[in-house]
């Protein structure tokens, strides 16, 4: 839904009261809604995200619809994981994860503050028949102004991504709207071309 404001509500944290208005994608008055899927398709690309969310809450950001970087409320936490607000999700595979990537370091803010993340991602490369010959890589993940991933590559897609079983050189960027209350603003992104 489209709002004009949101702020924690003062009778359970854990939940937004919202004001009408425009310039703010809510996902619903529970946060329990479907994704939000991009018409735009990208491959490399620069990227701005504004977001917010309240206590206890979880969202992820995932480029081409396949790569997630996770949004959770982390405020407070002393020695982040790659399931804390900032990390590259895990990858999922016979019932157990791994290669998850853990923040450098924990910039979250509180709960109720708009965060940013500023993230310059690029797309696998594939040969002329499709072969995959370069893994996708997170050149630069920037939270809150802090550098908390540089030159992170990743081998396929995290858990639940939308495309979970192929990569291809472009793709949509996905919102998860089904984990919890999640706000954003200033979705911007530009396509690049990185060598």
């Amino acid at each position: 839904m489209v709002a004009g404001e949101i702020a924690i509500d003062r009778n359970d944290p854990k939940t937004f009261s919202i004001h009408s208005g425009r310039g703010v994608l809510i996902n619903g008055g529970k946060g329990r809604t479907v994704n939000l899927i991009s018409e735009f398709e990208h491959g490399d690309v620069e990227a701005q995200i504004e977001f917010c969310v309240p206590k206890d809450s979880n969202s992820g950001v995932y480029f081409q619809g396949r790569y997630e970087v996770q949004i959770l409320d982390s405020w407070g936490v002393e020695h982040p994981k790659y399931s804390d607000c900032g990390g590259i999700y895990e990858r999922w595979k016979d019932n157990r994860g791994y290669e998850g990537h853990a923040p450098r370091v924990n910039a979250s803010k509180q709960p109720g503050e708009w965060q940013t993340f500023d993230v310059i991602f690029r797309a696998p490369r594939f040969d002329a028949v499709g072969k995959k010959i370069e893994n996708a890589r997170f050149v630069k993940v920037v939270h809150n102004g802090k550098l908390i991933h540089e030159n992170v590559e990743v081998t396929g897609p995290t858990r639940a991504a939308t495309y979970e079983s192929n990569e291809k050189a472009y793709g949509p960027l996905m919102l998860q709207g089904d984990h919890g209350p999640v706000a954003f603003r200033k979705l911007r992104l530009k396509s690049i071309r990185l060598p």
